[in-house]
């Protein structure tokens, strides 16, 4: 799926906004291109819009804080992952985006660890079609496609990922990971992403996992048809918050990978050995025709907050919060036509949820249940679909998700 071109200051300023983020000097939404990059463009020329650079890795090495990159549309085929290093500042953020009104495709297909074989390993600094280890950068409207992962963030603090599409990686779309804080992660479609040296067992549509840092967000995505989880916050010991997002499709053999791994779940919170207790909060989301669970703890006993989401037509539970001393507030729920509506534990808290407030819930109990309302493409700034009657209770009983 591409998503129509946009215009990039405007609606990155927008989304920003929404985000409680405030624009600053520099960001694509203040101030115009500083450095340019086109496909028929020469890295020993300036940068400018009438002499391009060739490639982004160019532009990035030369990007310093307050600059603009702005990226002409087009393919960009990589050779090497793009490596971003160098870190803005809190009031000279740098940004890196489509050419208002164009659009642009990061290709990892020749990437030598996009092809790493099964049983294989993906050295740290090969991670991503796009690898970033720095702070205060301003991200958005990029395609990327074919990557050993396909955004790759490690130790990344303050910076805001908007409107990007990853999808068809060989391992997760997006994954950040490490000391990792203050990331704001808004309209992101990640699908179909696969990992075939793995047999499916890690490829998710985003993971925040395998580190910490307080005030991670993510709002407005949608993750749909990968090989593992939609979202996975496994090892993650900080709280997460993940809002107004669905998760789809997810966990099924695509790929007719032998010896097939992969989980299945809409939204993962949780994991390890043992598995850190930890207070994500998991808000207004949806999780719908998953191979597995669509909301499942993962063996975290931490307090979990789960507020008005909605689960469908999963092939497990629909929320599974019954790990041992689980801490878990479980509130204004709903599960449709679910295997099983609700797994507890026995410290868990629940109530006004569909399960408490019984009676029968399934697909006849609500207005629509016709998915494409939320698959269709995004709105010019990038917001979800309208979908103001699926999955929505006939009976106005004000539990589950709206979007």
């Amino acid at each position: 799926m591409r998503r129509a071109a946009r215009l990039w200051g405007a609606v990155l300023g927008t989304a920003m906004a929404a985000a409680g983020v405030i624009a600053a000097p520099g960001s694509a939404s203040a101030a115009t291109p500083t450095i340019v990059v086109a496909v028929n463009g020469d890295d020993a020329a300036p940068g400018t819009v009438t002499r391009p650079l060739r490639t982004i890795q160019a532009a990035v090495d030369k990007a310093k804080p307050g600059d603009v990159i702005a990226v002409r549309g087009g393919t960009y085929a990589l050779d090497d992952n793009i490596t971003i290093a160098t870190s803005g500042t809190a009031s000279q953020p740098i940004s890196l985006g489509a050419y208002p009104g164009e659009w642009v495709v990061v290709d990892g297909e020749r990437l030598p660890a996009s092809h790493t074989p099964v049983g294989g390993s993906i050295p740290r600094a090969e991670r991503g079609a796009i690898h970033q280890e720095a702070s205060y950068w301003r991200i958005s409207d990029l395609e990327i496609v074919n990557g050993p992962y396909g955004y790759y963030c490690d130790s990344c603090d303050n910076n805001v990922f908007a409107r990007l599409v990853t999808h068809d990686n060989y391992e997760s779309g997006f994954q950040l990971q490490g000391a990792s804080s203050g990331n704001q992660i808004l309209d992101l479609d990640s699908y179909g992403n696969r990992d075939p040296r793995k047999n499916g067992e890690s490829a998710d549509g985003l993971a925040i996992k395998e580190g910490s840092g307080t005030g991670n967000v993510v709002r407005g995505a949608r993750l749909w048809n990968n090989v593992d989880d939609g979202f996975d916050a496994w090892k993650f010991a900080s709280p997460v918050l993940v809002e107004n997002t669905i998760a789809y499709g997810n966990g099924f053999n695509r790929w007719n990978f032998p010896d097939f791994a992969g989980d299945g779940n809409g939204f993962k919170l949780g994991g390890g050995s043992p598995a850190p207790a930890v207070a994500h909060t998991l808000r207004n989301t949806m999780a719908f025709r998953n191979a597995a669970k669509g909301v499942t703890d993962n063996g975290n006993p931490g307090a979990l907050t789960l507020t008005r989401n909605t689960t469908f037509r999963n092939q497990g539970t629909g929320f599974d919060a019954d790990v041992s001393g689980s801490r878990a507030v479980l509130s204004g729920n709903l599960s449709l036509s679910d295997q099983t509506p609700v797994a507890l534990g026995t410290g868990t808290v629940s109530s006004g949820n569909s399960w408490d407030l019984g009676g029968t819930w399934n697909d006849a109990s609500v207005l629509s249940t016709d998915t494409s309302a939320l698959t269709a493409p995004r709105g010019s700034d990038g917001s979800l679909p309208s979908a103001s009657a699926f999955l929505v209770p006939r009976n106005g009983t004000a539990i589950g998700a709206r979007l």
